[in-house]
């Protein structure tokens, strides 16, 4: 199992507490970063939103790119995953964007390819919003200039939504047997997404459920690779956690952070997600207490309950968990302390 984290670029996870104790800085964002490399995490997700639909559209979200890159030169190990949106990047800048900040780390950026959600942000910022099989077609077109750019001497190309010609990007990517480009993450859950994820990406990541229901959508993507012909995919997945000493204590923290009302700052776009995302399940008002259904891959307990879940995680395939926690740097050295561990142990028995 690999262990990620979201970077808090929105100051938090909590639609109902105003300050978490994390800002969206670049002082808090740089030391977490740092220490994680310390505590044993391997990747780090950092999220592309221009406005912050966590805390409210007023509050203060860091532009993930410029992050990036800033991270790229102060880090050594940790791999940086960055969302990136078609609608809102041209493929030919962003392969020449991606390339460069892929050297000043050395080969560790990958990018998590986000089909956009949220319209009234597209509004705010003069995008295009398109309706949601055009979005997916915008991204293969996408994804075919842009590593077409990193593996080719010269490409071009011309779709519908996107043309270049004779399109050139030096340095490429750092190349190694392990990655010929930086790896390509995506989540969805229509079958126009998961289409395109197995003939066009690297890695799966999934919205947080618990095991049986990952099971059914890993074989799913499974076979939908095998196919297609190509290499076997990674799977990650979202988890919010809780570890508490105590089952009690952990309800007690779980009860705290999932009393979302109407009103509340992130509320607004709860309705906007919805209706423009093709979810394979309804979302409650509590699984929007905290983003991308973390709550439901069941990472709450005690040290021992929690590692038990990641284990049942590991087993039907998922190999790369992306955590959020409130207080984010506290919480991580908590399960870095208290879970990780106990999972390591367990491995090295069955091994």
């Amino acid at each position: 199992m690999r262990y990620g984290y979201w970077l808090p670029v929105f100051g938090g996870w909590l639609r109902n507490v105003e300050d978490e104790g994390m800002q969206a800085s670049w002082a808090y964002v740089q030391r977490l970063a740092r220490r994680s490399e310390e505590l044993g995490y391997d990747l780090t997700l950092i999220a592309e939103l221009f406005l912050n639909d966590i805390k409210g559209i007023e509050a203060p979200a860091l532009d993930a790119w410029s992050t990036a890159a800033a991270l790229a030169a102060v880090t050594h190990s940790l791999e940086l995953m960055v969302a990136v949106r078609p609608a809102y990047h041209h493929p030919a800048t962003l392969a020449k964007q991606a390339a460069t900040i892929d050297q000043i780390s050395n080969g560790r950026l990958s990018l998590n390819v986000v089909s956009s959600w949220w319209k009234d942000e597209a509004r705010r910022y003069g995008s295009q919003f398109d309706e949601h099989d055009d979005r997916y077609a915008r991204t293969a077109e996408w994804l075919e200039i842009v590593q077409g750019a990193w593996q080719q001497q010269s490409t071009s190309f011309s779709g519908q939504y996107y043309s270049v010609d004779e399109l050139v990007v030096e340095p490429k990517p750092v190349a190694s047997r392990h990655r010929p480009y930086p790896t390509l993450y995506a989540g969805g859950e229509s079958d126009a997404a998961k289409s395109l994820i197995a003939t066009k990406c690297d890695a799966y990541v999934m919205h947080g459920d618990p095991p049986e229901r990952i099971a059914p959508k890993i074989l799913d993507l499974q076979l939908r690779r095998e196919r297609a012909g190509l290499p076997p995919m990674q799977f990650g997945m979202a988890g919010y956690v809780i570890v508490r000493d105590t089952p009690a204590e952990a309800q007690r923290e779980l009860e705290r952070i999932t009393s979302v009302v109407p009103g509340s700052p992130g509320y607004g776009n709860f309705q906007d997600f919805v209706s423009n995302s093709k979810l394979d399940q309804q979302l409650s008002i509590q699984d929007y207490s905290v983003s991308n259904r973390g709550l439901r891959a069941g990472l709450v307990g005690t040290p021992e309950q929690v590692a038990q879940r990641v284990r049942e995680l590991q087993a039907v395939g998922v190999d790369l968990l992306l955590l959020q926690c409130s207080p984010q740097l506290e919480e991580m050295e908590r399960f870095s302390e208290q879970v990780m561990p106990l999972v390591e142990r367990s491995q090295r028995v069955a091994a």
